[in-house]
């Protein structure tokens, strides 16, 4: 069993961040308390940053790739530039210069 999470999660769907180790710019989609990745998955991690913290669904600027990147990995991206990936359109319906606006679009 997982305890609940060690902190509340400092971003939320629509924020840009930038990952601190491989410096990809992207935008949260969504988001979960604790990671909720499989064993296996996390066990193949590089980093293997603490499970029980925020993790984000990423979406990655300048590709077709998501990531599932834990909160400890991320940080705020001060940038004004919007985010070039296929589903931004698909999951938000705005970008008000600082954020995205995300819809009712289900990660999932």
């Amino acid at each position: 069993m997982i305890a609940p999470a060690e902190s509340n999660p400092l971003f939320q769907p629509g924020q840009l961040v930038r990952h601190r180790r491989y410096g990809y710019r992207g935008v949260i989609v969504e988001l979960d308390l604790h990671c909720r990745a499989s064993d296996n998955w996390y066990e193949n991690n590089q980093t293997q940053p603490a499970k029980n913290q925020p993790w984000y669904h990423v979406l990655v600027d300048g590709s077709n790739i998501s990531t599932y990147a834990a909160q400890t990995s991320l940080e705020a991206d001060t940038s004004v530039d919007q985010i070039d990936h296929p589903l931004v359109c698909v999951f938000f319906s705005d970008f008000t210069g600082k954020a995205y606006l995300r819809n009712d679009r289900p990660w999932t």
